[in-house]
This record gives structure tokens, C-alpha cells and sequence, in this order.
């Protein structure tokens, strides 16, 4: 009897030491539910700028306007017989 009580100690530190340390611990399963969570939140973010993309791609491909303005902005780009004036300011 006094063996079967100091196998089931034993087998109980063991468990106890297996479940704060090493692989499938407490604290390494909450450190990847925080990476986790990081990662779910950098998806979102980049979900967004892709939904901003595509609207833009969208943009350009059927509206002759904003491929016109982003031509002139991005480019310089200018119409047949239009002239550029630049102002430049002289601050005091």
C-alpha cells in the first residue's frame, strides 16, 4: 500500500510539473493565445487595406475621372495645350 501512495506522489508532481512547464503548459498556451490574437488582428488590419485597395483598383478601372486625377496628382501628367503654373511660397 505504502508503494501504490508514493507511485500515485510521484505521478502527481510529475503531472503538476507538466502542467506549469514545458510544451502544453499553462503558461505557453496563454503566450500563443496572445500571438494568436496579435495575428487575428494584423488579418484584420491588412482585410481593411485590401477592401481599400480593391475599391481603389475598382475606381481606376471604371471611372475615367479618377484615373485622369491620379494621372495629374501621382504623375504630373497634363492635358494637350494646358499650362502648369507651380507657385512657390517664400515664407517669413
Amino acid at each position: 500500500m505504502k508503494f501504490l501512495t508514493i507511485t500515485l506522489v510521484i505521478l502527481l508532481v510529475l503531472l503538476q510539473v507538466r502542467l506549469f512547464k514545458g510544451d502544453g503548459s499553462i503558461p505557453q498556451v496563454m503566450a500563443l493565445q496572445k500571438e494568436v490574437a496579435l495575428q487575428q488582428e494584423n488579418v484584420e488590419k491588412l482585410k481593411l487595406r485590401n477592401q481599400t485597395l480593391e475599391a481603389e483598383v475598382q475606381d481606376l478601372k471604371h471611372h475615367l475621372g479618377a484615373l485622369e486625377e491620379r494621372a495629374r496628382t501621382d504623375l504630373g501628367m497634363m492635358r494637350e495645350k494646358e499650362t502648369f503654373y507651380q507657385f512657390a511660397h517664400h515664407g517669413d
